[in-house]
């Protein structure tokens, strides 16, 4: 099958492939016959899964919707999407190209094949069972696709592989509150300070504590979507006192203000 992406490349799948789909959300992607498809084609089968709990864009199926005829020796599609909500996600997600491929091997083949045999039942637990399954698919995906070769000009995936930086990021990021220096970080990791800052900024593409205002302005928007958060007790959340600074911050980072974000559809 060949997919297009956002610059109307096509893209081929083959049986057991999945294609993830960045920003339009995720197409997981197998093909059951030897024929190649562009496009509709009358015998093609697609199945549309419903959207896992916690994911939002308008009312999801309550079960998946096959389209297609689905003739003998068919091409069988099936579709996940996945709504991103947060800015983390965005964070993490952002590197990855339009659309990302991920050939067939071993290590997704037995989910996909739990997957579509899931879609044929109509039995109770079955949305619970899927919902389970496509969050399963898109990590074992998002897995096999940082192993390969194309991602390697992935900053923030070079660091995460490298024991020291890898080490401060893990601290970072469960910890944005902490009040924390470059030299202390390095006492963690096990370096000197000026070694640790150097390799820190040369991996992640900027000083350690840039990227941790960053992270506290991405956890801190989040933060502010919960109904009973304050602007004052987001702040201290990501380690600021004043909520002031905060908000400055805040503003400096995302364009607009805390109150206002909050008011953001």
């Amino acid at each position: 099958m060949r997919l297009p992406d956002a610059t109307d490349t096509p893209r081929r799948l083959d049986s057991g492939d999945i294609a993830l789909r960045h920003r339009a959300g995720s197409v997981h992607g197998r093909r059951r016959s030897g024929h190649h498809t562009s496009g509709r084609d009358r015998r093609a089968r697609e199945v549309l899964l419903p959207r896992p709990r916690g994911h939002r864009s308008g009312p999801p199926p309550s079960r998946p919707r096959t389209f297609g005829d689905g003739l003998p020796g068919a091409t069988t599609m099936l579709r996940g999407v996945f709504d991103l909500r947060g800015t983390v996600a965005g964070r993490l997600l952002g590197p990855l190209p339009p659309v990302a491929v991920v050939p067939a091997s071993h290590r997704t083949a037995a989910t996909l094949d739990l997957l579509a045999a899931e879609v044929a039942r109509d039995e109770p637990g079955q949305e619970a069972i899927l919902h389970r399954l496509l969050d399963l698919v898109l990590v074992l995906a998002l897995r096999a696709w940082c192993a390969r070769p194309e991602a390697a000009s992935l900053d923030w995936l070079r660091a995460l592989g490298d024991p020291a930086v890898g080490e401060a990021l893990r601290l970072l990021h469960e910890e944005p509150g902490r009040r924390w220096t470059v030299a202390g970080l390095a006492a963690r990791v096990g370096m000197s300070r000026a070694g640790f800052a150097a390799r820190f900024t040369t991996l992640v593409g900027e000083p350690p504590l840039r990227y941790l205002t960053g992270w506290r302005m991405t956890v801190g928007a989040d933060l502010l979507r919960e109904a009973d958060a304050t602007v004052a007790s987001v702040a201290r959340e990501v380690g600021y006192e004043d909520p002031f600074a905060f908000s400055v911050e805040f503003k400096r980072f995302h364009g607009v203000s805390p109150s206002d974000w909050r008011r953001l559809p």
